[in-house]
């Protein structure tokens, strides 16, 4: 809803916004007959002491002043009563539109008075197109945030105390409606990790020689057949073959791609790049983009460098678009513009109102403002402005050549490339890998065979989250909105749920048993599906087309009810959590086991309360050092057992089996102490999987005096054999194979 604009009146008027550098930036513009005041963020939100959310009357908030924005209030009140209007200008989002709200509620003014201006960009155009397009707030807008404040109070508020009585009473643990299917995808990609099985392969170039210019070729088919060899022998065999092989050159293809740029920067995409190029996490490169877009001091001006950077729209103004290709022609020259406005899909759930981060003025070049910034305030600015320009330039033209060389029954594929013409490459520089060029080639000829290599690979297991993947994965899992990637990220690392190493994530210890119980006893409410489909009701609830208090409703009540099944089966769950050392009580003979509590873990009876002993999990230094780094190593208990790891870990992620000293009787490996799926203890060979020994008893390093065998097996009070399947200090011979194969 518009409404005519006062733009030119010259009567005192108030304008509200949420940050003190915006309020400076924007006084610049409005000039005289405008009081510009900051709320420093929220004025109002839900208490920590309690709920705050009155589940029995439609689920209303019960918000409370901000500790210290009283006075804040009260200085706008004040303010509110004398101006002639009052301009609510808080950030262009949920977040922004609920700020007003609450402002506007605890202003007391005739509703007459208030306006709502949504500034894109803080500069004389995005001041004068804002105030020139007052409108309503919109309480659309404000329900979808009080509904997403709600849902993520709800859950909150009723899940962590499970994990505080389960896992840790340090109140520092939490779940969240976001955060923990975050996690939830960190763990099962962990999990698939450590449960991937390497499969070993080869492949096999030649490199081939026409008058003295050599190139390589690949092995891509055999008859048929793509080649699948999977062992070095196969792979000698294959190249003996191919040796005795005339060369023909049977297709020799010229071809031309293009690789076009990349739309202009959303939220999602800004945190993507950054990591990638800038090494910044999402938190960090929000930051210093908020800093971009509430105004820099330049020497002439203090302005908005960027657009609002929480978005998730490529649309771009029409003069943006025209600055852009005036600035691309004389600059790059024509042959370097894109010949129409070239225009990107949008997104099924993009707010179309907004638009891409981009710079405000494509001609505030970043070498010329150099200077006024920061580094990472520069950095960031730099590739903001290379990604829109490259927008609208030519796309990246390649010269590709692909030549198909038979050898008898094998095929080989050479490929080359170069570019015809940079582009958008100008501007926008891209990691590639160089090709090679090949020699002029025609079908029918012969080149000669110069070398034939084979060369083995490994299967590998899917990579580990990056930050800006598992914002990637989040957003096309239609998981969280532009607002809300970097703190969900932030916030699973502060909680000690994951850390990273080598730029990616690994969950803890803590976040695994976190995730552990998550998942076993609320799976309906953290899983992907769910909590997609609550974000696209939030979208429904900002579109008008649904209210939020309907969503709250459907969402409650099987919610708590699963709440309270749990509750009634809280020993249920700690016992599930329990993880079996391989230990006795030496005070009552029942095993003992790691346990949770308010300092960690540390190990327990299993048969509390009747027995308590308990001690510390003291991690054992043994005299071993780590072959990666040098480091002492310790003992630590993992899922399947006690291993050996790095003393410098997370710094350095090196393991090894714990051994017995027993030598396997199949190979040069040692015994080690494993566990089964199911926790059940089994001895087998350091070598796995190469090495398929394993025993069910304990191995001890004590010669068969029957046999010679190297090691006999602990069972009761006896020694038993493998090999000759006799027990000795007993008559009585045991027949029984107790090897496990």
């Amino acid at each position: 809803m518009k409404e005519t604009s006062p733009y030119t009146d010259p009567v005192e008027r108030l304008v509200v916004v949420e940050s003190p550098k915006k309020a400076t930036t924007i006084s610049r513009f409005l000039g005289k007959g405008y009081v510009i005041r900051a709320t420093k963020g929220h004025v109002l939100d839900l208490p920590k002491s309690n709920l705050a959310v009155d589940i029995d009357n439609d689920f209303q908030p019960q918000y409370k002043v901000i500790k210290g924005r009283e006075s804040i209030l009260k200085e706008l009140r004040a303010l509110a009563r004398k101006a002639s209007d009052v301009y609510l200008a808080p950030d262009p989002d949920r977040e922004g539109e609920a700020i007003a709200s609450h402002v506007a509620q605890k202003l007391g003014v005739d509703e007459k008075k208030l306006h709502r201006v949504l500034l894109n960009e803080i500069t004389k155009r995005g001041v004068e197109e804002g105030f020139g397009s007052l409108r309503k707030i919109d309480q659309n807008k404000v329900d979808a945030q009080k509904a997403r404040r709600v849902l993520d109070r709800i859950v909150g508020y009723y899940l962590s105390p499970i994990l505080w009585k389960t896992i840790s009473a340090t109140g520092r643990l939490s779940a969240g409606r976001v955060q923990s299917v975050a996690l939830r995808l960190i763990c099962e990609r962990e999990e698939k990790i450590q449960a991937f099985q390497p499969e070993e392969y080869w492949t096999i170039t030649v490199q081939l020689v026409k008058n003295s210019e050599r190139f390589h070729a690949k092995l891509v088919r055999i008859g048929k057949k793509k080649p699948t060899i999977r062992t070095e022998e196969e792979a000698l065999r294959i190249c003996r073959n191919i040796k005795t092989q005339e060369f023909k050159v049977l297709d020799f293809v010229r071809s031309e791609t293009k690789r076009n740029p990349s739309p202009p920067f959303i939220t999602s995409t800004l945190q993507q790049e950054a990591v990638n190029r800038l090494g910044f996490s999402a938190e960090r490169t929000m930051r210093i983009a908020q800093q971009l877009y509430e105004g820099i001091d330049l020497q002439d001006e203090s302005v908005g460098l960027i657009t609002y950077m929480r978005t998730d729209s490529t649309r771009v103004a029409e003069e943006a678009n025209g600055e852009l290709r005036k600035y691309v022609s004389q600059e790059f020259g024509p042959d370097y513009l894109e010949p129409e406005v070239r225009v990107f899909k949008a997104r099924k759930t993009a707010q179309e109102a907004h638009e891409a981060i981009r710079p405000t003025s494509v001609y505030r070049l970043p070498d010329d403002i150099k200077r006024q910034l920061t580094v990472e305030q520069f950095s960031l600015y730099d590739l903001i402005w290379r990604r829109f320009v490259a927008t609208q330039m030519r796309p990246i033209v390649y010269a590709q050549i692909r030549a198909d060389i038979g050898a008898g029954e094998y095929l080989f594929r050479a490929v080359g490339s170069r570019i015809k013409m940079d582009g958008f490459l100008r501007v926008y520089p891209l990691k590639r890998k160089k090709d090679e060029e090949l020699p002029e080639l025609l079908p029918g000829e012969r080149v000669e065979l110069d070398s034939v290599t084979p060369e083995q690979h490994f299967t590998e297991p899917p990579s580990r989250y990056t930050e800006a993947t598992l914002i990637k994965e989040l957003e096309t899992l239609g998981i969280g909105r532009p607002s809300t990637y970097a703190p969900i990220v932030s916030i699973i690392r502060k909680r000690g749920y994951v850390h990273i190493q080598k730029g990616r994530f690994l969950p803890t210890d803590l976040g695994t048993v976190v995730n552990k119980l998550l998942i076993s006893r609320f799976s309906r409410v953290i899983n992907v599906d769910f909590t997609a489909q609550l974000e696209a009701e939030l979208d429904l609830i900002e579109e008008g087309k649904k209210q939020w208090t309907e969503t709250l409703r459907d969402f409650y009540s099987p919610f708590n009810t699963l709440v309270e099944e749990v509750k009634g089966d809280m020993k249920t769950i700690k016992d599930e959590l329990q993880t079996p050392t391989g230990e006795l009580c030496e005070l009552c003979g029942k095993s003992m086991v790691i346990k949770w509590g308010r300092y960690g873990r540390f190990i327990a009876c299993s048969g509390y309360p009747d027995c308590k002993n308990k001690k510390a999990l003291h991690e054992e230094v043994v005299d071993k050092t780590c072959e990666r780094c040098g480091a002492p190593l310790t003992t630590k208990f993992g899922k399947y057992g006690r291993f050996l790891a790095c003393s410098r870990y997370p710094e350095c992620t090196y393991t090894s089996p714990l051994t017995l000293g027993v030598k396997c009787p199949k190979c040069d490996g040692e015994i080690t102490e494993r566990r089964t799926r199911k926790g059940r203890v089994f001895y087998s060979c350091s070598n796995y999987p190469k090495c398929d020994f394993a025993v069910w008893n304990r191995p001890v390093q004590q010669t068969c005096p029957e046999c010679g065998a190297p090691f006999l097996l602990e069972r009761g009070k006896y020694h038993y054999c493998y090999q000759c399947k006799k027990r000795f200090e007993a008559a009585v011979p045991e027949e029984k194979n107790e090897e496990k194969r």
